[in-house]
């Protein structure tokens, strides 16, 4: 079954009541929006490498399996780890964190369905992590026997970022993932001044292995980051050769990500 993508909604939105009074109860709020295989766990890896941070990994993936009923790698025991009701979903990542003053949430744009709450992202500072379509493709196609052009939410991406922009009033950061594997600290350091947080050398390296923070899903899509204790080296300049179905997916896609790359740092 196939995610249903239509006008993005101003409905469902939580009452003020349902949620943290203010930006002094919680600490900062960094949210960043990708599609799969789009350098997204490694960005991740990076932020939780800070002291001064703390991480979330996809909040809404329960819940998109659960509205949509599509067959995804360790459906049911992805389901069992979090929360499958969407505004509960917004509440978690909206709480104060425990310990830290950063907290870092990696979200999948294709996760955010229509008639899932999108104001609160109002109360957080959104980032785009994008990446070019025929290289997501050649790399999640090793991952899943077949692959819509949903599954990899670049026009999502794309949608989202043009409603969080009049949402909120400015437009996104934009950060470009080949750029970051190119170079690490520069573009580290510019997002970290997009955002207006300090830019912390630790954000270059972290243990190999599984973290904490992990989704249970990691088992199957986390292997070559579990391998990484840094971003991986630059990426050449020729795209990789797709199948025809894949390529017609990239070509479908490729406008979106064109759009979106003009803004990327």
């Amino acid at each position: 079954m196939k995610a249903e993508y239509r006008k993005l909604p101003e409905k469902n939105a939580l009452s003020a009541t349902d949620l943290p009074q203010s930006a002094a109860d919680r600490g900062r709020i960094i949210a960043m929006w990708s599609g799969p295989r789009n350098l997204s766990t490694a960005m991740m890896r990076s932020f939780s490498s800070r002291a001064d941070c703390t991480v979330m990994d996809e909040p809404f993936y329960a819940a998109f399996l659960a509205a949509t009923g599509i067959d995804h790698p360790m459906r049911a025991e992805t389901i069992a780890s979090q929360p499958t009701d969407p505004d509960s979903v917004v509440r978690q990542c909206l709480e104060a964190p425990a310990r830290h003053a950063i907290v870092y949430q990696k979200h999948m744009t294709h996760h955010m369905l229509d008639g899932f709450d999108l104001t609160w992202v109002k109360q957080v500072t959104n980032v785009f992590l994008i990446r070019e379509p025929e290289r997501v493709l050649a790399s999640y196609a090793n991952k899943r026997e077949t692959v819509s052009a949903e599954d990899i939410g670049v026009r999502r991406q794309w949608e989202l970022f043009e409603h969080f922009g009049a949402l909120t009033g400015q437009r996104p950061v934009v950060i470009d993932s080949a750029a970051i594997r190119a170079d690490p600290e520069g573009q580290l350091r510019r997002l970290c001044a997009a955002i207006s947080i300090a830019f912390d050398p630790a954000m270059l390296s972290w243990p190999a292995g599984r973290h904490d923070a992990d989704g249970v899903w990691s088992a199957h899509w986390y292997d070559a980051v579990w391998r990484s204790t840094g971003f991986a080296a630059a990426e050449g300049a020729a795209l990789p050769a797709l199948a025809p179905e894949l390529a017609a997916i990239a070509n479908a896609a490729r406008p979106c990500y064109d759009r979106m790359a003009k803004f990327a740092l």
